[in-house]
């Protein structure tokens, strides 16, 4: 790995400030300015692979729409009405002992 120099302008009391508090890490400002950039680099990885993840499911989710491989929501609210009774008649139970 090659190394780059970044070089960017800063208000010098902030540059103070995070000198002061780096050393109080035991870590040097440029440590602590490469720890910054790597981590956002990685959330910025993180968001598109889980922003394409999202995209392919709601692409799957429409396809399959379109094809007519849908449930009726006759059977979803059915399957629904019947896990909501017995959660109340757990409840039930319960709320009795």
């Amino acid at each position: 790995m090659s190394d780059a120099t970044f070089t960017f302008r800063v208000d010098v009391a902030l540059k103070s400030d995070f000198s002061t508090a780096a050393k109080a890490r035991d870590r040097s400002a440029a440590q602590l300015l490469r720890d910054f950039m790597r981590d956002f680099v990685r959330q910025q990885e993180e968001a598109a692979a889980h922003d394409a993840w999202f995209r392919r499911e709601v692409q799957t989710g429409l396809d399959s729409a379109n094809a007519g491989d849908v449930i009726p929501a006759a059977e979803v609210e059915a399957e629904a009405e019947a896990w909501r009774a017995e959660t109340r008649r757990k409840m039930s139970r319960v709320t009795r002992s």
